[in-house]
């Protein structure tokens, strides 16, 4: 219960939190809530990389052999958009990141978005496990801190007890 860790790893040390006084503990439980806050966003980062990568995989699903010559709107922005004819239904220019496109067969874009998408999702995993690990430790944290504070209560009680005598 007043380990830090839960389950023992190479690279990880034990402490006994009971050996730690409040200040430690407070800087203790302070670094776990920003790493929490740090992972919560990373989370929000890689849902939102998810939403995209299936979304355009979605949108290559729609895609129909016949469409040759089919017009269609083109997105230059999120919010602008031009008229434009598909020449090729067959082959797709997708962005791969940092403003570079390639073009790519229909099914081997659909494959690597579907790829990206089990990536990110089992990168939104291991963050998971972390923060849960993360956060049974502040409460351990805080159960410790919890019982040092109400042993101080029960000294400064004593002691004043012992003044008023």
């Amino acid at each position: 219960m007043s380990a830090i860790s839960a389950t023992e790893k190479p690279q990880m040390q034990q402490i006994d939190l009971s050996t730690l006084n409040l200040q430690q503990l407070t800087q203790l439980k302070n670094q776990l809530d920003q790493e929490l806050t740090l992972f919560q966003e990373s989370l929000q980062a890689l849902k939102m990389a998810r939403v995209k990568y299936s979304g355009s995989k979605e949108a290559l699903e729609q895609f129909k052999p016949d469409w040759t010559e089919k017009q269609i709107l083109v997105p230059l922005t999120g919010s602008m958009y031009v008229p434009g004819t598909i020449k090729d239904a067959d082959n797709v220019i997708i962005d791969i990141g940092t403003g570079y496109y390639v073009q790519n067969d229909l099914e081997g874009a659909k494959d690597l978005f579907k790829r990206r998408v089990d990536f990110v999702q089992k990168q939104m995993e291991k963050i998971e496990v972390l923060g849960m690990e993360k956060s049974k430790i502040r409460d351990a944290i805080r159960e410790v801190m919890e019982i040092k504070l109400l042993q101080f209560e029960k000294e400064m009680q004593k002691q004043r007890e012992a003044i008023e005598k």
